[in-house]
């Protein structure tokens, strides 16, 4: 067999844990092209880690959306919510992927603001894969209230 047409075994082999190598072989099997990469629904699309803070009267939603590009990022706000929307691409078609953990494809978070908010109150900024939105004079000064829980049950 010629160097060019000698085939190479995954490098990696071994080193990576057992469980990715699971998920990976379930996905493989279960593909309609039994090795291909399945579109994510909205029940198994991933979601952004995100944080929601108050720094003085102003609250802020930050998302971590790392290798995701400005013109794939929406977001908007209608009837309270805001939603923050977009899409991870891989962008190395060209390349062979001996492992992939990172997700890909469609996202979406919507997150219920307080009363009284308005469009204008709205601004966000993306810079190195983090998006900040900050809703001015949206926080609670008083922040969250306990609520006290109880059982039926006797003890």
């Amino acid at each position: 067999m010629t160097p060019e047409k000698k085939k190479h075994g995954n490098p990696f082999r071994g080193v990576l844990d057992m469980m990715s190598e699971m998920n990976r072989m379930s996905e493989t099997m279960t593909s309609p092209e039994g090795g291909g990469v399945q579109p994510r629904g909205y029940h198994d699309a991933w979601s952004p880690a995100t944080d929601i803070f108050a720094r003085g009267s102003d609250l802020y939603v930050r998302c971590e959306l790392p290798g995701v590009h400005l013109e794939d990022v929406e977001v908007s706000f209608s009837h309270g919510y805001l939603t923050i929307a977009g899409e991870r691409r891989r962008d190395d078609a060209d390349v062979v992927y001996y492992a992939s953990e990172r997700h890909l494809g469609a996202f979406r978070r919507e997150i219920t603001l307080p009363e009284g908010v308005k469009e204008a109150d709205i601004s966000a900024q993306f810079d190195d894969g983090l998006l900040e939105v900050k809703i001015a004079d949206a926080a609670d000064a008083e922040g969250p209230r306990q609520i006290s829980v109880r059982s039926r049950k006797r003890r």
